[in-house]
């Protein structure tokens, strides 16, 4: 089952009953938004009613559940801190999400685990759970994520890829985005170990982040390391070559500077 949940999203709407329980417990400097609040419960609250179910139904042990998100939340209205920006953008705050897995018996309770995968290895693994052999001529982009899972072993050394080749207009709230325009512009981005590396289409422009010593992405480093540009640069041509990533190449005839 696929299950996606409206919360958290705009408009912001909850209970009257949760909004005055978080309107009561106020917050801090970073969370600070009683209709946000009641959402993010009123998601928790149904995940409970699932797990409830599954353990109604005798599936518990026989089923695998994976909690996570398609991107960060929405700055200003809430905070990533200390990753940069938010929804929209190819910053830390805007991609990088948690992800819960559990599975009775398989998966280790408390364990963690911190190698990053992307949302396109879910496929492989529901596969590889369910002893299924990939359709032929199928191409697989993610892996199996169970060796990560069942704690037996790690996952092969790969690069892996956003692509956004458009527009995104700014919120109303001032998001550290690359300017104050857009949450992003079209452009693609690499993370290979701990380094990152943004590409935007418009300009050229390039910036590179070691995420390991710089979760922030505070400090560009490309002009410093011209060498690591250049090889992750090339390794995100080479993909978008290999997949076919269209890039825009023509301006807007309609689009006026004022």
């Amino acid at each position: 089952m696929y299950l996606a949940f409206y919360s958290v999203h705009t408009p912001l709407q909850t209970t009257k009953k949760l909004d005055e329980k978080y309107t009561e417990k106020g917050g801090d400097i970073l969370q600070h938004n009683a209709k946000y609040a009641g959402m993010i419960e009123s998601v928790d609250t149904n995940i409970g009613r699932l797990m409830d179910k599954l353990d109604e139904l005798g599936l518990t042990d026989n089923t695998l559940v994976l909690f996570t998100s398609d991107n960060g939340g929405v700055w200003g209205i809430t905070s990533q801190s200390p990753l940069r920006a938010g929804k929209g953008s190819y910053y830390e705050g805007g991609i990088r999400v948690p992800m819960i897995a559990r599975w009775p018996g398989v998966i280790k309770p408390g364990r963690t685990c911190d190698t990053p995968v992307i949302n396109i290895d879910f496929y492989p693994t529901f596969l590889d759970v369910a002893g299924v052999a990939c359709p032929n001529g199928k191409l697989l982009d993610g892996v199996s994520l169970m060796p990560l899972l069942r704690g037996t072993g790690n996952l092969p050394q790969r690069p892996l890829f956003w692509h956004f080749p458009i527009y995104l207009e700014q919120y109303k709230y001032a998001a550290n985005t690359r300017d104050p325009l857009f949450r992003t512009r079209p452009g693609s981005v690499i993370r290979f170990g701990d380094w990152k590396l943004h590409e935007y289409f418009e300009d050229g422009g390039l910036e590179l982040y070691n995420l390991k010593d710089d979760i922030g992405e505070t400090t560009d480093l490309a002009k410093s390391m011209p060498g690591k540009v250049k090889e992750l640069h090339q390794m995100l041509i080479d993909w978008r070559t290999e997949v076919g990533a269209p890039i825009p190449t023509e301006l807007n005839p309609k689009y006026k500077g004022n």
